[in-house]
């Protein structure tokens, strides 16, 4: 679940800087096509849920 919520948190957090500098990563094209909020709406969603999934997995026992 940790390694989930990073990915989520990178690629949102990756997503947000650059739609700043006008690029759009191909993996994520999909969701302008409901306009620029909606997009921010999901890009928001991934960082926080990445940073909830995360948290979460920080508190894991890795039993090995």
């Amino acid at each position: 679940m940790k390694n989930i919520g990073l990915a989520l948190l990178i690629f949102g957090g990756l997503a947000t800087v650059l739609g700043f500098m006008g690029s759009v990563p191909r993996l994520l094209s999909w969701i302008y096509n409901w306009g620029e909020t909606t997009a921010w709406i999901i890009k928001i969603a991934m960082i926080v849920g990445g940073a909830v999934l995360l948290f979460l997995g920080r508190n894991e026992v890795d039993e090995d």
